[in-house]
């Protein structure tokens, strides 16, 4: 017997499916009522806007599609974000649109994402004694390192792939984590 789905769940499943076959942008809010089974109304009411729908589209397709594996060390950390640039390479559509919707400003009211947290608790590791300005700061930066939107940048502008992707990014933690303030590094 299958579980249960909830609308929201329905129209963001009928979403990704309809992306195998179009872009975002030619995906209607009437093509999309027609694949789920609801009134397009229903749709609205969910998500009130197509920023809306993108923003939790998103996060759907990064949960499901591109679950980040838990790290605790700046190597597992490589490693996880690795797997999953190897991932975006195998489903580009979704992955721009995760790149797509970390590019617009935010329309959900939502706790700091997984990967937030996960490279905070990572820099409590690894630089203990970092204020949390700077801790915020670097975190930031790694997490911009380690999104669609730095994958698509470099797909599209440079027509890298995920290993030369990688590369870069192991590349860009190595600049970052340099730049630690002195004395703040977990002795090895």
């Amino acid at each position: 017997m299958e579980e249960p789905v909830d609308t929201a769940t329905a129209i963001l499943a009928s979403a990704a499916v309809l992306l195998r076959e179009r872009t975002f942008d030619d995906i209607s809010y009437r093509a999309l009522a027609d694949e789920v089974g609801i009134s397009e109304r229903t749709i609205y009411r969910q998500y009130p806007t197509r920023a809306h729908l993108l923003a939790a589209l998103s996060n759907w397709i990064e949960q499901t599609r591109f679950p980040l594996p838990p790290f605790v060390t700046v190597s597992d950390f490589r490693a996880a974000v690795h797997e999953r640039f190897r991932a975006f390479d195998t489903l580009p559509a979704y992955a721009y649109v995760g790149a797509r919707a970390s590019a617009i400003s935010p329309t959900l009211d939502i706790e700091p994402a997984y990967i937030t947290r996960a490279i905070e608790a990572m820099l409590d590791v690894a630089a203990p004694t970092l204020n949390r300005r700077d801790q915020r700061r670097i975190a930031a930066s790694l997490r911009f390192f380690s999104s669609a939107m730095f994958w698509a940048r470099l797909r599209t502008g440079f027509d890298m792939d995920a290993g030369e992707i990688c590369d870069a990014f192991d590349r860009a933690v190595d600049n970052v984590l340099a730049k630690l303030p002195d004395g703040t590094r977990a002795e090895s």
